[in-house]
C-alpha cells in the first residue's frame, strides 16, 4: 500500500543544520499528513557528522540512507526517489530553501489535477522569487538557466533548476530509473526525458525563504555544466 507522500532530501556536509531540518520536517509532515508519509534523507558521503546526527533521529517516518562515497546531488536524489513508497514524491534541499508549506501546496495541486505528472517550483513565476538573492547569485542562476534553455533544449519550463519538484510515483520511478546524471545537471536530464516520454509538466510560483550562500564556482561549474549538458544530450539521442 502506497503512502500519501514521500519527501526526499539529499544531504552533504550539513552537520550545522541537519538536526533542525529533520525536526522541522517531522513536525510539519506529522501535522500535515498524519503518519501517512515518509521523509528520506540521503547522506551523500558526508565527511562531517551529518550521517551520525541523522541516524540518531531516525524513526518510523524518518528514514536515512547513506552513500559511502560522494556521488553528487543527482545521485543522492535518485537513490531516495527509487527507494520512496509515496503516491506523490517530492524532493527539496536540506536547508529548506522554499520552506515546507510548498510541499502542502504542491501535493494539493497534484491531488486535484490528475493530468499533471511533474510539478516544478518556479522562482520566475513568483514576484518575489529572487527577492533575497544577491545580484551575483541572481545573475548566476539566470545565466545558468539561459544556457540550459538555449544549449540544453529546454522548452516548457521557466526554472528548471529550482530545488523543489514533485512527481506522481509512476513518473518519478520511470524517469529516475533512466536518469544517468549524478551531478547538479540531473534536473535537465529528468526534464528532457519527461518531454520525450510525454509526461505533463506544470509549474507553481515559489520564492526563497531560507537562504544559503552560493557554493557555485562560476568558471569551474560553468565548464562542468557545459560538459554535462553535452553528455546528457548525446545519451538521450542514443536512447530515443
Amino acid at each position: 500500500m502506497l503512502l500519501i507522500i514521500s519527501l526526499v532530501i539529499p544531504v552533504y556536509n550539513e552537520e550545522k543544520i541537519i538536526k533542525d531540518t529533520i525536526e522541522s520536517v517531522k513536525i510539519f509532515m506529522d501535522k500535515t499528513f498524519d503518519a501517512d508519509y515518509e521523509a528520506i534523507f540521503v547522506d551523500d558521503g558526508s565527511r562531517d557528522n551529518s550521517l551520525k546526527i541523522a541516524d540518531s533521529l531516525a524513526c518510523a517516518n524518518i528514514k536515512i540512507i547513506s552513500h559511502k562515497k560522494n556521488r553528487g546531488k543527482g545521485g543522492a536524489v535518485r537513490t531516495g526517489i527509487l527507494a520512496a513508497s509515496g503516491e506523490f514524491i517530492f524532493f527539496t534541499d536540506c536547508y529548506l530553501a522554499y520552506g515546507l508549506d510548498v510541499i502542502r501546496t504542491g501535493h494539493a495541486i497534484l491531488e486535484n489535477n490528475k493530468k499533471i505528472d511533474i510539478l516544478i517550483g518556479s522562482r520566475r513565476k513568483h514576484k518575489e522569487g529572487y527577492a533575497s538573492y544577491s545580484f551575483l547569485r541572481k545573475f548566476i542562476s539566470l545565466s545558468y538557466f539561459a544556457v540550459l534553455r538555449a544549449y540544453g533544449g529546454l522548452k516548457h519550463t521557466t526554472d528548471s533548476q529550482s530545488g523543489i519538484k514533485g512527481f506522481r510515483s509512476k513518473a518519478a520511478k520511470q524517469l529516475f530509473k533512466l536518469c544517468e546524471t549524478d551531478s547538479m545537471a540531473f534536473d535537465l536530464e529528468i526534464l528532457l526525458l519527461a518531454d520525450k516520454l510525454g509526461f505533463k509538466i506544470e509549474e507553481m510560483p515559489v520564492k526563497i525563504i531560507n537562504h544559503e550562500d552560493s557554493k557555485v564556482n562560476i568558471i569551474r561549474d560553468s565548464i562542468r555544466m557545459l560538459k554535462d549538458i553535452s553528455k546528457i544530450k548525446k545519451s538521450i539521442k542514443k536512447r530515443f
